[in-house]
């Protein structure tokens, strides 16, 4: 065999990685010869410098390939096992190596997957590939070492490159290249280390938990901020009614008639008249006449309702004036005639396409009359007769929601109705008592002054006036109770001083009386909405006042309220007696012109039988 010659150098055949002139495996197999060769000196001539770099270039191209595929994947299951996934060990079988050669510098790494990987860094280049076996090479017979080296010099410039023919390589089986794992997605480097960051340092449990904080920081900051609102609009609203209090019963009835309106205006709104299709491609429309009716509807009601009150508390001025005479003998005439022709036109405004809806928004009209206009009709009757009769009863319900909600948030564990899950028991006991404490000391306070108390004769009288005086009723009027005289001995003992009699006033009786019913029915108009709600499926009425919805959601309790005051004080507390103004209303509307002349000669001599002189 052929040995290196002595005059050649070792490390320069050490820099081209090569060793004896050999060429590797993969080096002749990637070399496709130009053409077969035709003659023994062809096929034993060898492959130039440049044609082993080539060779080189290419087999650390095949390594850097295989590399990136052993990273691409350790980054995968790195992943994997940081999501929670179940971990699967990758066993790529080994590659059955060949003897290695002499130097192993020369050989073609191979891809080979690791078993485990703990992180998704780059490994070294020796643990991830192996060497694949190259065949062995037969030397050239004609007894030169290499090539370049056959003339026997080592600094002859090399001649240009000739056509090559690489001998057939040695039949050897290899073993097939094992198949990845198919991976469906594998992230960017980038994207799998910020994914296993953020799990290290946010776990999933974590997170869950960080979320939930975050949602009940929110919700806390939504329910602060609406408690402000509610809170500052509270104190407006309590404000503005205690100015128009002091202002006059004209501007609180102007008050109520405002509020009517817009409880009116967002209960009818929940009916909405939409026309059926009848085909053709036409959408639904909005009945032009509905809206109309509903507030003319409202209109004759109210001219029907005020009228009898300005009838009944004005005679005086209405009976006396010849131009409002007949308007005051005729009212209700007037009335039902002008309720005739809406009903009339409610006929006539009857379509095709309409008819269901268009009945239904006629019950629903008429039953928001019953249940708000006439309550409105009844709480301006309480004014009528005296401010105490309205602001005391609407500062009881007041009171009543303040204090259920104090009691609710503070003790509040028991639901106490389905309707309003946030009604509680513990609210509800809570605010009937401190209702009752409240209403004794609001209405005994109250009841000292006539601009409270009087019924209203003028409506230019204001608090600063000073012009409503009247006899006061009864009920306002103050006693003595005469203690027994064990009770006595004991008060005047523990007290340090004679005592027999307490003083008391029998308005206190009732305001026990409407205490009990603020704290105890009224609510239920609240829960009445609430259901009324349900129904709609919304939350609140309206927007008509920020924080506390619309007006409706306001005046749900007072409406109830104002009714009972109404017909228990009609009942029980009114103080009926003939007035100027009904005997002059019997005379107008009783008695013929005639007549009248004649009671008024009758009155003229029995005044001046009593001294009194009487010029007509």
């Amino acid at each position: 065999m052929a040995t290196r010659p002595t005059f050649t150098s070792k490390t320069a055949w050490a820099a081209l990685d090569v060793e004896s002139g050999e060429d590797t495996d993969e080096e002749m197999l990637d070399e496709t010869p130009a053409s077969q060769p035709e003659s023994a000196s062809e096929s034993n001539s060898k492959p130039t410098k440049s044609a082993l770099r080539k060779q080189k270039a290419l087999a650390r191209l095949e390594k850097r390939q295989q590399e990136k595929l052993a990273r691409a994947a350790a980054r995968a299951q790195a992943a994997a096992a940081a999501k929670g996934a179940a971990q699967t060990d990758v066993k790529v079988p080994p590659q059955p190596v060949a003897q290695e050669q002499s130097n192993p510098e020369l050989s073609t790494p191979a891809a080979e997957v690791p078993e485990k990987v703990e992180e998704p860094e780059a490994l070294p280049v020796k643990e991830l590939v192996k060497q694949v076996p190259e065949p062995a090479v037969p030397k050239p017979t004609n007894g030169a070492a290499h090539p370049h080296e056959a003339n026997g010099s080592a600094s002859q410039p090399p001649a240009p490159e000739p056509v090559v023919a690489l001998p057939e390589p040695p039949s050897y089986d290899a073993p097939p290249a094992p198949e990845p794992k198919p991976v469906a997605s594998i992230p960017s480097e980038k994207e799998a280390l910020a994914t296993r960051r953020n799990d290290i340092e946010n776990p999933p449990e974590e997170k869950q938990q960080q979320q939930q904080l975050e949602q009940e920081q929110v919700e806390k900051a939504k329910k602060k901020s609406s408690f402000l609102t509610r809170t500052l609009w509270t104190f407006i609203m309590i404000g503005g009614f205690i100015t128009l209090l002091l202002m006059g019963h004209a501007y609180m009835i102007v008050l109520v008639m405002l509020c009517q309106t817009l409880v009116y205006r967002e209960v009818t709104a929940l009916f909405s008249l939409k026309r059926k299709d009848v085909g053709q491609g036409n959408a639904r429309g909005r009945d032009p006449w509905s809206k109309t009716l509903n507030w003319y509807f409202f209109a004759v009601t109210n001219y029907f309702l005020y009228g009898e009150s300005i009838i009944y508390y004005f005679k005086h001025v209405v009976f006396s004036n010849a131009q409002l005479t007949p308007f005051a003998t005729n009212h209700r005439f007037v009335s039902f005639t002008l309720y005739l022709i809406g009903f009339v036109g409610f006929v006539l405004s009857l379509k095709r396409g309409y008819l269901k809806q268009q009945f239904g928004l006629f019950c629903w009209v008429h039953m928001t009359l019953l249940l708000i206009v006439v309550s409105s009709h009844f709480i301006v009757n309480n004014i009528l007769e005296g401010l105490i009769w309205f602001w005391v009863p609407a500062s009881l319900v007041i009171c009543n929601d303040v204090f259920a909600y104090v009691w609710g948030i503070t003790l509040g564990r028991t639901p106490l109705i389905k309707l309003s899950p946030k009604k509680t028991v513990e609210g509800f006991i809570g605010a009937f008592f401190s209702t009752i404490v409240f209403g004794l000391l609001w209405g005994t306070y109250f009841m000292r002054f006539d601009y409270m108390i009087c019924p209203m004769r003028d409506l230019g009288v204001t608090a600063w006036s000073g012009q409503l005086q009247c006899t006061p009723n009864p009920v306002f009027v103050w006693r003595d109770w005469q203690m027994p005289t064990p009770l006595s001995v004991f008060f005047s003992t523990l007290i340090g001083h004679q005592v027999t009699t307490i003083p008391y006033a029998p308005y206190q009786f009732h305001l026990l009386v409407l205490s009990c019913f603020a704290s105890l029915v009224a609510p239920f108009g609240g829960f009445f909405a609430s259901g009324f709600k349900r129904a709609f499926d919304i939350k609140d009425f309206g927007h008509s006042i920020p924080g506390h919805g619309g007006m409706t959601d306001r005046m749900d309790c007072q409406f109830l309220m104002g009714v009972f005051t109404y017909v228990y004080y009609s009942s029980l507390i009114r103080d009926n007696h003939v007035t100027v103004g009904s005997i002059l209303q019997t005379i107008v509307s009783g008695l013929t012109l005639t007549e009248q002349l004649e009671l008024m000669a009758d009155l003229k001599r029995y005044l001046e039988s009593q001294g009194v002189t009487v010029r007509l």
